[in-house]
């Protein structure tokens, strides 16, 4: 339970603190400090390397880790059915689009994708592979009303993790992903940053002592008409809390990926804040919180445009960073290519032409090199919904 988690934490008094024991000396009765290094077993090189692979110049994460109700909605809205074959010709036509490792190095998946293969027979692990994009795995269970906050909540999973991930290994997955929530309008409470950030870390121990690189993925959501100034005080507590925890459960840095909100005011705020002013907000807060050991910045797109997504992590990269800053975006991918899929099996290639444009143009942006002359009216479309879950 959560209240027996967090009474366990602060225990001051407790023999266990980070990565320090107390052991006694012999022949003694007094007591000294002993240095206890503890790292991610068998598992550390190959996650460090795992990791920046995926943090690699030009490219960034598909996100298609959509639960099947929530899959289903984005389905609905062309037409089709909520059914699994319809959800395999879906991710089908995004893992066997024909030249997507150029601007892709990793694919977050539901656990239905993860053991799924095309219609041919091929796994779309191994279709991954192929283009050497590293396979991804959703782990979390979903949120749920946290007790005792302001309305609320906390991302259930922790139980049965540890077995679940040596599965998800053996069957190809790499890295991880862990999505909780924060509602500025909420409050946030303390509790709700404090389970937020406990729960994160423990997922990250526990992915790293299965082999996944974890992506810690505390969202702060869009929803309100607060200022960036409030977005930026409430995301630069959260991530002290995530990193505080991450350190106390002995999680490996070079070993994760972050993937943050973007520091933006509220999406119901009256003035709408430019890309130049999105990315000294959201780079003042990570230089402010995140270590350079961290090898990648994957940016959840939160329900932006497309356009609005891609130039606002150009702007991030208009100078050096002490991190690769890229995306790890699903509805700033895939909008377009819904809509031009319609359904249909004669508008699999424009469907999948449309991945590669918005998957390049996200490429040039982590560059720093993206232009949005050109772009289409549908590219430039909000896509925010209150309260959004997976």
């Amino acid at each position: 339970m959560a209240c027996a988690s967090f009474a366990k934490l602060n225990a001051l008094s407790s023999q266990w603190i980070g990565q320090q024991s107390f052991s006694t000396r012999r022949g003694s009765s007094s007591t000294r400090r002993v240095l206890v290094p503890i790292r991610a077993s068998a598992y550390s090189d190959e996650l460090v390397q795992t990791a920046k692979s995926i943090a690699s110049p030009g490219r960034g994460i598909l996100a298609i880790d959509e639960s099947n109700a929530t899959c289903g909605k984005r389905l609905a809205t062309i037409g089709l059915d909520n059914t699994e074959a319809n959800r395999q010709a879906y991710r089908q036509l995004l893992l066997t689009t024909p030249g997507l490792g150029e601007y892709i190095s990793g694919a977050i998946l539901f656990e239905e994708t993860l053991y799924q293969s095309t219609t041919d027979g091929k796994k779309f692990v191994d279709c991954l592979r192929e283009e050497k994009i590293v396979p991804g795995i959703k782990v979390d269970k979903g949120l749920v009303p946290l007790p005792g906050s302001n309305n609320e909540s906390w991302c259930q999973g922790l139980d049965g993790l540890a077995s679940r991930s040596a599965e998800y290994y053996k069957q190809g997955a790499r890295f991880a992903k862990w999505r909780t929530v924060v509602s500025i309008p909420c409050g946030p409470s303390a509790l709700a940053v404090k389970e937020a950030a406990w729960g994160l870390a423990r997922y990250a121990a526990i992915s790293q002592n299965n082999g996944l690189v974890p992506i810690v993925e505390p969202e702060i959501l869009l929803d309100g008409d607060h200022p960036i100034e409030r977005t930026l005080d409430v995301a630069e507590k959260v991530w002290a809390e995530v990193f505080y925890y991450l350190a106390e459960n002995n999680v490996i840095f070079e070993g994760i990926l972050l993937k943050p909100s973007m520091v933006t005011p509220g999406a119901e705020h009256k003035e709408k804040a430019s890309p130049e002013t999105i990315a000294k907000y959201t780079l003042t807060m990570l230089k402010r919180r995140v270590p350079p050991a961290v090898p990648g910045i994957m940016f959840l797109s939160g329900g932006q445009s497309e356009v609005e997504a891609t130039l606002n992590l150009n702007a991030m990269n208009q100078s050096p960073n002490p991190w690769h800053v890229s995306f790890s975006y699903a509805r700033a991918l895939q909008n377009t290519v819904l809509k031009t899929w319609q359904g249909r099996p004669e508008n699999v290639e424009a469907a999948q032409n449309a991945l590669l444009v918005r998957a390049k143009a996200n490429s040039l942006a982590q560059l720093g090199r993206y232009s949005a002359d050109g772009e289409n009216e549908e590219a430039k479309k909000g896509m925010f919904v209150e309260g959004y879950t997976y």
